[in-house]
């Protein structure tokens, strides 16, 4: 014989209770922030700084894309330069 012992599993319901300090849904920031929440949804969201079309960081992107559009090898940095040692001259 052996002795089992039964075991029931009791669920306890815990409500949860709002941490910190209760905000304000009419505040000018709350407001913002709903704002923002809204155009991220709709896509309408801009982040960073705007591109200014006609700059000249604009036509440098350009005339790289062009380049790659059309096969040419895009070379990152700067270029490698083989370094030549002088000869030492020894003391007498």
């Amino acid at each position: 014989m052996s002795k089992a012992k039964k075991t029931t599993k009791k669920e306890v319901v815990v409500e949860k209770k709002s941490v910190g300090r209760p905000s304000n849904p009419q505040s000018k920031r709350q407001q913002k922030m709903m704002e923002r929440e809204l155009k991220r949804e709709a896509g309408l969201l801009k982040r960073g700084r705007p591109s200014v079309e006609g700059s000249k960081r604009q036509a440098v992107l350009a005339a790289r894309e062009a380049k790659k559009a059309a096969g040419i090898e895009i070379k990152r940095g700067r270029p490698k330069v083989e370094k030549v040692e002088a000869p030492v001259e020894e003391a007498k």
